[in-house]
């Protein structure tokens, strides 16, 4: 099958699984959510390997399930960001059916009531379009936005309330509060201040959890010295302290603490 070669695109899908391979059975690594952009590294059949420009995040996907754009489109500035208000809350696609995207979707080419991704024109008549340049990250937006993750199964290389791994919830939690982090829990704590000790700890710090050999494999949300939210098993609240995570429901430990790190 012929595909048009593109050099920059955005996704044109609510959700677009990224693979390690150009294969349908390959492992999922990472998704693409509703207009987020991409450099084209290569095409292979009806597969593209892709660069996601808002984290440097690569993997394979269809080439059918982007839309090309223009380098500038691709390179500006994040701008609006689609926070749902509701479930049913959609865009609506010229002359197709209507697309319900995920939080944390990006309006690519919105112009506050219209937007553009390559050949796809759009709408959004809804609340839930946010200037990503007035959100002011704050607790009080924190504990909004954590509120709709709860009960989110764990899904690894997944970053919607649909499914998601540790680092692609605490990614995508922090975009809709204004925060655009990396993807993997080892490269988000290479941002962000250092915090000391845990009792210092503020709600909205990112705990951090190594492998018993140094190498950072987890990470979850504190909402304060004592309690943290993360990806495990599903998206929970669990106890903290010094040492660790405390499973809240079992009194097991889960997880070894190695940093803590603040970003607002």
């Amino acid at each position: 099958m012929e595909i048009l070669l593109m050099n920059f695109a955005a996704a044109a899908v609510p959700v677009i699984p990224v693979r390690k391979e150009p294969s349908h059975t390959s492992e999922m690594v990472n998704q693409l959510l509703f207009g987020e952009t991409v450099e084209v590294l290569e095409e292979k059949d009806t597969w593209c390997r892709i660069l996601s420009l808002h984290d440097d995040y690569d993997g394979w996907v269809q080439a059918l399930q982007l839309e090309s754009i223009d380098r500038t489109l691709a390179r500006s500035p994040l701008t609006w960001v689609l926070l749902p208000e509701a479930i049913g809350d959609h865009i609506d696609c010229t002359g197709k059916d209507k697309m319900f995207c995920p939080l944390g979707s990006v309006l690519t080419g919105f112009d506050g009531e219209e937007g553009n991704i390559g050949n796809l024109n759009y709408t959004y008549s809804g609340i839930g379009a946010i200037l990503f340049s007035a959100m002011i990250p704050n607790e009080k937006a924190l504990l909004q936005q954590v509120s709709l993750w709860y009960n989110t199964p764990y899904l690894w290389g997944g970053r919607t309330q649909m499914g998601a791994d540790c680092s692609g919830f605490v990614q995508v939690l922090f975009r809709s509060i204004g925060i655009e982090l990396l993807r993997d829990a080892v490269h988000q704590a290479s941002e962000g201040e250092v915090v000391d000790f845990l009792q210092q700890a503020q709600c909205g710090d990112l705990a951090f959890f190594d492998d018993g050999e140094g190498n950072i494999q987890h990470v979850g949300v504190l909402l304060s010295p004592f309690e943290i939210v993360h990806a495990y098993g599903k998206v929970r609240k669990d106890k903290m302290d010094h040492e660790g995570i405390i499973n809240a429901e079992t009194g097991e430990r889960t997880h070894r603490l190695r940093i803590i790190k603040r970003y607002f």
